[in-house]
């Protein structure tokens, strides 16, 4: 029977039809509620709360989680096995999808000498290493001591034969000749690497208990419970349990008021409840009536939604097919570029256009999110200083592919210390340039509400004339208005990291402020910006330039080639650029520039420069070249 047909009142029946609505409606309501919310909130007394996708074991049934996210409550601890040895969970961030472990042995502060004895992977877990992730390796029972170069004593596990250590890279005992083989073992452990400079400062047993942080692969539970939703993994698949019905991801993204809701209005009486029950059967027959002709979305956008964004921005969603035949089935001849998520390939499109294809390795959920991030920004953000996006697939075609404007004359790491550096070819004015543009570039994003979080020099592009173009925002964020800071796990590169966000995990445009004054002593330096070769307190770059202009002894930092000893007017700007660099890498953001008073501080300099070399040509007095600079000023400021 339609159930039009229950407002006619044409027949008593239809009172008793009502009537029988009700008691399924409320044996429905019932029986949703048993699934609903059938997971609590699990805790072990200390921690974080624990919820999908861990689960605790004999507290909480075994769908409330991922198979393989199983908590164990060791005393009041909540705690995961990985290779065999138990960790102590400190947080769970779930916004982001990382956790923070310690090793359980580590934290019993009675056991004098907590050495690992298990090398640690994550290869049979859910989990895959953050950024801030390091191996500290101990070597154990060593006939020779290494002497040459600065390690962690281990004097607990030493005698007067033998001898064990701690190193961050087994790199510098190769680089020093010394025998691995003189050891008895060797066993990796998991450290917080984010700033080596700092841990070198510890014993290794506090590096240690600093606990370290690993993250996961993004899950659908987010937007389940943004919905309205729970989450569970029931039948070796996600299921979103909503108020209707079970759902593949979401609970309609949002919209649906819950049916338990729907029946708590009113039932509070009994004479109203009638009316209340053939209100709703109108309501919920008028939703699905509207729900029939509405397509049923599974996820934040369709593939439709996106092609049309992408032509309102005039970004091409390209086939796989069509970036296959452009870099020659991504022939490792057309590579340009390798990091840690992807590979980057020069390619040549049907329309005669070279570009670079950024070819995303594992299509999972982390990946996606970068790869949505980049597109999402790219399209709506215009600088000449920023790499272009022409392109990308579809986020549901089997390889994440994005497809950029080719900037040929490499990075400005290659050109301060890589394969393009060749001896004065990278002159300061040149530099100078390259900060300036840079720095107009992060000055736009900030104003844009846009975070770069990973500004570094093989970021930084140079195309033949030497001018800047920024890429990679894969692990960019939008900012929204009014708020002062983003909470997320620190991310970035070793170096680079701005060391209040790393404590605090709360990222602000300083945090872009931070890395670029590291960019800016890596132009005057020409030196990278992390070197395990260099004295143990400077293979971070900002250590040891802090200590050098701190110490005046800024020459011993500079490149030589760059005329710091006979070019007065290039020390003097070299100077100031040092300054600028050291109070963009001061500890507490509140301290540092804006992006914007960095970028008037450069023009600045560079401006001093050119006004100081019209009045040498010009045999101009030394006051009347002030006056002169005065009334630039004017004119550009009135200009702008």
């Amino acid at each position: 029977m339609h159930l039009n047909s229950f407002f006619t009142f044409s027949k008593p029946y239809h009172f008793l039809s009502i009537s029988t609505i009700f008691t399924i409606l409320w044996a429905t309501a019932l029986s949703v509620d048993q699934h609903f919310k059938p997971c609590n909130v699990g805790n072990c007394g200390n921690g974080p709360n624990i919820s999908y996708p861990f689960w605790i074991a004999n507290q909480q049934q075994s769908y409330c989680g991922l198979p393989n996210f199983e908590v164990t409550c060791d005393g009041k601890n909540p705690v995961v096995s990985i290779s065999g040895d138990k960790y102590i969970i400190k947080d769970i961030f779930y916004s982001n999808n990382s956790l923070r472990l310690a090793s359980k042995m580590l934290l019993n502060f009675d056991n004098s000498c907590p050495l690992p004895l298990h090398n640690f992977s994550t290869e049979t877990t859910p989990f895959i290493n953050s950024p801030s992730y390091a191996d500290l390796f101990f070597f154990y029972r060593c006939t020779k001591n290494p002497k040459k170069f600065q390690t962690y004593s281990v004097s607990c596990a030493s005698n007067s034969t033998h001898h064990s250590f701690a190193v961050f890279h087994i790199d510098i005992l190769k680089h020093h000749n010394y025998s691995i083989d003189s050891c008895q073992s060797l066993v990796n452990a998991p450290v917080e690497g984010q700033d080596i400079r700092e841990l070198l400062k510890m014993n290794f047993t506090d590096v240690l208990r600093k606990g370290f942080v690993l993250q996961w692969n993004q899950t659908y539970c987010n937007d389940c419970q943004r919905s309205g939703g729970s989450c569970l993994w029931v039948d070796n698949e996600f299921t979103c349990f909503c108020a209707d019905k079970p759902h593949s991801r979401t609970c309609d993204d949002g919209k649906r008021l819950s049916l338990t809701a729907k029946l708590g209005i009113g039932f509070g009486t009994a004479a109203g409840s009638l009316l209340i029950i053939t209100g709703l059967v109108f309501f919920i027959h008028k939703g699905l009536m509207k729900k029939r002709n509405k397509p049923t979305r599974t996820s934040s956008m369709l593939p439709t939604d996106l092609e049309k964004g992408y032509a309102h921005s005039g970004i091409k969603t390209f086939t796989y097919d069509e970036l296959v035949q452009a870099t020659h089935n991504f022939d490792t001849k057309r590579e340009i570029g390798d990091g840690g998520f992807c590979t980057v390939y020069q390619g040549k499109l049907q329309d005669g256009r070279v570009v670079a294809v950024k070819r995303l390795y594992d299509h999972n959920h982390k990946r996606e999110a970068q790869f949505m991030n980049e597109v999402e920004i790219l399209t709506c953000l215009r600088h000449q200083n920023l790499v272009s996006l022409y392109g990308c697939t579809s986020r549901y075609c089997h390889e994440l592919l994005l497809v950029y404007e080719y900037i040929p004359n490499g990075t400005v790491a290659d050109h301060l210390y890589h394969e393009r550096a060749i001896p004065k070819s990278l002159s300061w004015p040149t530099r100078m340039k390259i900060a300036i543009e840079t720095a107009s570039a992060l000055s736009y994003l900030h104003a844009s509400n846009v975070i770069h979080r990973d500004v570094k020099t093989t970021n930084i592009l140079l195309d033949n004339n030497f001018c800047v173009k920024v890429a990679d925002f894969g692990l960019s964020r939008f900012s929204p208005i009014d708020v002062t800071h983003i909470s997320t796990a620190p991310q970035g590169t070793l170096g680079y990291v701005d060391p209040e966000y790393y404590e605090s995990y709360q990222l602000t445009t300083k945090s872009d402020v931070y890395s670029f004054g590291v960019v800016l002593l890596e132009l005057i330096s020409s030196k990278p910006a992390v070197d395990i070769n260099r004295n143990r307190h400077e293979v971070n770059l900002s250590t040891l330039a802090i200590a050098k202009i701190q110490s005046h002894t800024l020459d011993d930092l500079v490149d030589p080639e760059l005329g710091f000893e006979s070019d007065h007017q290039v020390r003097k700007m070299i100077t100031e650029v040092a300054e600028l660099a050291f109070q963009c890498l001061q500890n507490a953001r509140e301290t540092r520039p804006s992006m914007e008073e960095v970028l008037g501080a450069l023009i600045g300099i560079q401006r001093e420069d050119y006004d100081a070399k019209s009045a040498e040509e010009l045999e101009i007095p030394a006051h009347e070249a002030v006056m002169l600079k005065a009334s630039l000023v004017g004119e550009v400021n009135s200009a702008e």
